[in-house]
């Protein structure tokens, strides 16, 4: 992976973590046990700490930075999704922020909170835990349900099965040029496929 020391300080990756080679770290990152972070993700410790705690995922195109002397923060369990933008603020314990959200200096998404895709937090904005946060610039809409709740947790379970699989199986190759005729999918225990779910609703 292109991991880059600065001013002395270099990338710490736990063993159990799963970086993509393909993702940037640069300076005083820290990513803990269990973490995955996906392809094109950049992690840039060169003014600011940046810390990925136990669990948590990043994921594709994402970025995490901040100013001189802050961290920017995903806390146990947290979950980023795909090009999301993290700068000087704090993710709480389990929280969830969608796909292509923006959370700006000194703001904090409270423990089991969910900041909906595309959201824009502002700075210093401060989101209640196990609250739903949208729109531009982000409100506090509601409450989670606890349905909800269980959704956050089985996603974020999923990402961590993930960094196993990934540490265990993912290798560069060449493609194949067709499919096989007895091409298997990917089959993830428990996992329920969203189609399966859209029926049950």
């Amino acid at each position: 992976m292109p991991c880059y020391e600065i001013d002395g300080l270099r990338p710490v990756v736990h063993p159990t973590a799963f970086v993509h080679p393909d993702a940037v770290l640069i300076g005083d990152v820290i990513i803990g046990a269990r973490c995955y972070v996906a392809p094109l993700a950049s992690l840039r410790g060169d003014f600011g700490r940046i810390i990925l705690e136990d669990g948590s995922n990043l994921q594709d195109c994402c970025v995490m930075h901040g100013f001189p002397g802050t961290d920017t923060v995903v806390a146990e369990d947290g979950h980023v999704g795909h090009g999301a933008v993290l700068h000087g603020c704090r993710v709480g314990r389990n929280a969830l922020v969608g796909m292509n959200a923006v959370i700006m200096d000194n703001a904090v998404i409270g423990d089991s909170a969910i900041v909906a895709a595309s959201a824009f937090v502002k700075a210093g904005m401060e989101i209640p835990p196990r609250t739903l946060a949208a729109g531009i610039p982000a409100k506090v809409l509601r409450a989670l349900s606890e349905q909800e709740m269980a959704w956050k947790i089985d996603g974020t379970a999923t990402y961590q099965q993930l960094a196993v699989r990934s540490l265990a199986s993912l290798r560069a190759c060449t493609p194949l040029t067709a499919p096989e005729a007895d091409r298997r999918r990917i089959d993830i225990p428990g996992v329920v496929p969203l189609v399966d779910l859209k029926k049950a609703g």
